[in-house]
């Protein structure tokens, strides 16, 4: 096979992770250094003998985000990190060029739609606090929404202690009514949402929700229906501020001051923007990765439900010539 630059080299990997985060790791993903070691030679051997993939990280750092997503199934993985890098490509009006710099960018996080806690929880996850009610519908589109909650988890997975402990939510509904519902249409928001859960490599531990108003009931229930049944019992919902306090499954004071905490809103946003802006160089190189999508089947380029759902069954046989777990054996379109 000729000899081709991939956007990050090997590397041998060290693990920095402390001792109580290698436990958990070990615990809840199954990692230790034997089976992370092999995982890792596998995912890189795949990676570079598949011809559906150009160009993609092989850095320990962005293989380990899929493994540890898929519980060390290197083929869950594999199949994971290649639909990852399709859906980036097919889809890269909104993926293509996370940068927060751009004034548009800017201005949305300016307005508190969605940021991160700069404490972690007394379980050390870090907290997003999501409020679509101040996502200005004249101003954004659905595409600036998907781009800012993109750039969002990139940053955040490159931490290894995120890829382990997972993420916890706050969502705020408030001020968000009827019209919220047309941003995304019922197909549009299937694929989104099933494509999310499957594809995109972080983990959801838990997520609590404020003030759903009574219009947009039908649209959660609708919403929730798409989760698997493994989501929706991580799902808390509060009528109230007050009962959300009362209910103590959240430690108040890494919350903003808003929500109960110290630090006001606009503090937190600022750190956050500090974060976004270390990580805004990397992540514009992630406009290089690149698959051959004329290898993809089109209900596979569209991020269709039924080709996800196919591609989960199709990736279990050993390849007998490479040695290593994948679904590129046969590359015939649907």
């Amino acid at each position: 096979m000729t000899e081709r630059k991939w956007l990050t080299e090997v590397d041998e990997y060290v693990c920095t992770l402390s001792e109580e985060v290698q436990k958990i790791a070990k615990d809840e993903l199954g990692e230790d250094k034997h089976c992370r070691d092999q995982a890792l030679e596998s995912m890189r051997h795949w990676v570079t003998h598949n011809p559906r993939i150009l160009n993609c990280r092989l850095d320990s750092n962005f293989l380990l985000r899929f493994l540890r997503f898929s519980k060390f199934s290197v083929v869950q993985a594999q199949i994971a990190l290649e639909r990852y890098l399709l859906l980036r490509q097919s889809y890269g009006v909104v993926f293509h060029n996370l940068d927060i710099t751009i004034p548009k960018m800017s201005e949305l996080l300016d307005s508190g739609f969605i940021f991160v806690c700069p404490k972690r929880d007394k379980k050390g996850r870090r907290v997003y606090v999501v409020r679509p009610g101040a996502f200005d519908l004249s101003k954004y589109t659905n595409g600036d929404m998907l781009k800012i909650a993109g750039t969002t988890f990139e940053t955040l997975i490159e931490d290894e202690e995120n890829q382990v402990k997972g993420f916890v939510y706050l969502a705020d509904g408030h001020g968000c009514g009827l019209p919220y519902v047309t941003l995304f249409t019922p197909l549009e928001l299937v694929r989104l949402v099933k494509n999310g859960e499957k594809t995109v490599p972080g983990r959801h531990v838990e997520i609590h929700g404020l003030n759903v108003h009574p219009t947009m009931k039908f649209a959660y229930e609708f919403g929730v229906s798409l989760i698997s049944e493994k989501i929706r019992k991580r799902i808390r919902l509060y009528s109230s501020l007050d009962e959300f306090w009362a209910s103590g499954n959240m430690e108040l004071d890494i919350l903003p001051k808003e929500y109960g905490g110290v630090m006001p809103m606009s503090e937190m946003i600022e750190l956050w923007r500090g974060e976004l802006l270390k990580s805004n160089a990397l992540l514009q190189t992630h406009d290089k990765m690149e698959v051959q999508e004329e290898l993809f089947s089109s209900k596979e380029r569209d991020g269709a439900v039924s080709a996800l759902q196919a591609s989960s069954g199709t990736c279990g046989n050993e390849d007998s010539i490479y040695g290593v777990t994948g679904n590129f054996r046969k590359l015939e379109v649907d």
